[in-house]
């Protein structure tokens, strides 16, 4: 996934918590779906970023290669001005693009 489309902040930013309840009523279970989302993202990050560093890898070391290699360099500028997780998962939760549901509730107002 293209984390850079995402068009939030990179750094934080003060918000309203009255605007994290109003899907969940409960501040800690959105806290809870934001810290799921946001590991979520973090891991995706994590695995693609090693499938591209697979790329470079060489069996043998040349100390001329690891210090000119030009795209490892913009690889890692990239991935170091991507916003961070949690930013992500407050950008997809404040519009909408987080599914989520509580079990123990579904589970209460059957019974």
């Amino acid at each position: 996934m293209d984390y850079r489309k995402y068009n939030t902040d990179t750094f934080a930013v003060t918000r309203d918590l009255n605007d994290f309840d109003k899907d969940t009523e409960n501040i800690y279970e959105s806290i809870v779906v934001l810290a799921k989302r946001a590991n979520q993202i973090g891991l995706d990050i994590k695995e693609e970023l090693n499938r591209k560093i697979e790329e470079f890898a060489t069996t043998t070391d040349n100390l001329e290669e690891i210090f000119e290699n030009r795209e490892q360099i913009e690889l890692a500028r990239y991935y170091e001005q991507l916003p961070k997780p949690t930013l992500m998962a407050i950008h997809e939760y404040m519009h909408d693009m987080i599914y989520h549901r509580n079990p123990s509730k579904e589970r209460e107002s059957i019974e």
